[in-house]
């Protein structure tokens, strides 16, 4: 088949053995950044997550037959509800993980809905001018977290900044000056790279990975009670209801990034395999996911930076990720290596990731070649960003909805709103 434009290895392409190897790891480790970062902010075991992003990703690829360039990982929209519910709680997450189990039932409805009846209203919903901001949104609304993990604030150590702009220059290098096989593994290296610099500077603890067993089960909760596994209760009050606000925003994301994986590899995702297998595939991996005690899943605006800084889009090596993500997850010691990566090393790499995230919001509305001296598309635009990028937090008692969620929400009501 011949290989998509712009693409060193197409969707469909699968490489020889050991570079295949070496790019699923890399696709592993880039993923890291946000998928051990939701658990370690929540007090949730980072195995599970890492195992349930591994086995959400197979179930993915498995509903949608192969044919999206796809990582799941643990959703950052989510991230103020479940605390919410945690903390409301007293640290059961049982109002957490219901609530996302409802989530992951809500984008099921939505896939049938879009089956049955088709995707227009989908697209009266969210056109381009909503979809475009809300990348940006997505992106620059993380670049805080990326600078805070940096170390790039008033009082920040020279240790941890060193180690970031060691991470991110590496990434940079390595993907614009590198040849052969190392220019296509940037993050892998750039990880390695910092990680190493910052052992050197002493300011890593490797005193979880000399307690940590080789092997161990990843911590599981279950919705009963086991003797094996730690357990958490359904629970269906209004704290888990105010997950629902939430689906919107991460359909928003969902439609945004394989709109952008579309504009990279020369397809339209949304219409083959088509919007109801791709929300199906995100829905049960997110179901699943909190059943067993993880984070929500969601397609990856990590996955769309990887994709389009290395420019390898094969589904196998996505595949082959995730199966060794899995197999990970069941080693103690690895586990506990990955707590021991310094944030500042994340930091570093969540520069590029982050800013390539909004770089594709900014392409998906030049492609469509909006027209910004409109009102209507200036309001739009400039209003999400304002109230996505502000803090703005609208509190209505048990339902919170802040940052990207109620920016998505605004720009939905004006693109519905305001004359055409």
């Amino acid at each position: 088949m011949q290989k998509d434009q712009k693409m060193l290895l197409g969707v469909d392409e699968k490489p020889d053995f050991w570079p295949g190897l070496l790019l699923s790891f890399q696709h592993v480790f880039s993923m890291f950044g946000a998928t051990i970062l939701v658990p370690i902010i929540l007090g949730l075991p980072v195995s599970v997550a890492l195992l349930m992003s591994g086995i959400g990703t197979l179930i993915y690829h498995f509903v949608t037959e192969s044919k999206v360039p796809v990582y799941l990982g643990s959703s950052f929209a989510f991230i103020g509800a479940m605390q919410i519910a945690i903390d409301q709680f007293g640290g059961d997450i049982s109002a957490s993980q219901s609530g996302i189990i409802i989530s992951g039932g809500a984008y099921i409805i939505i896939a049938l809905l879009s089956k049955k009846i088709g995707t227009s209203w989908l697209d009266k919903l969210m056109p381009p001018i909503v979809i475009g901001p809300m990348i940006v949104v997505i992106g620059l609304g993380l670049s805080s977290t990326a600078i805070e993990n940096a170390d790039l604030v008033i009082g920040g150590q020279w240790q941890n900044v060193l180690v970031a702009i060691v991470t991110f220059l590496i990434v940079a290098y390595v993907n614009t000056k590198a040849t052969g096989f190392l220019k296509i593994i940037p993050f892998l290296t750039g990880i390695v790279g910092g990680y190493l610099t910052a052992f050197l500077l002493g300011t890593v603890d490797i005193s979880p990975i000399i307690e940590a067993d080789w092997l161990s089960l990843p911590e599981l909760y279950l919705p009963f009670e086991t003797s094996l596994f730690n357990h958490y209760n359904f629970y269906l009050g209004p704290e888990s209801w105010a997950f629902l606000p939430l689906v919107l925003v991460t359909v928003a994301e969902h439609i945004g990034d394989h709109t952008v994986l579309g504009t990279m590899t020369n397809r339209n995702y949304l219409k083959d395999p088509g919007l109801s297998r791709t929300l199906s595939g995100d829905g049960v991996a997110s179901l699943l996911s909190a059943f067993f005690g993880g984070p929500a899943n969601t397609t990856y605006g990590e996955n769309t930076g990887v994709i389009g800084l290395t420019r390898i889009a094969s589904v196998s090596v996505i595949r082959n990720a995730a199966i060794i993500a899995i197999l990970l997850s069941f080693f103690g010691k690895f586990t506990a290596l990955l707590t021991t990566i310094p944030s500042a090393v994340i930091g570093g790499m969540s520069i590029v990731l982050y800013g390539v995230i909004a770089s594709n919001g900014l392409k998906v509305m030049i492609d469509e070649q909006l027209d910004f001296t409109k009102a209507r598309n200036l309001i739009i635009a400039s209003s999400m960003l304002v109230i996505g990028l502000g803090g703005a937090v609208l509190d209505m008692g048990p339902l919170v909805i802040s940052g990207t969620a109620l920016s998505a929400l605004v720009g939905i009501i004006l693109n519905l709103i305001l004359p055409d």
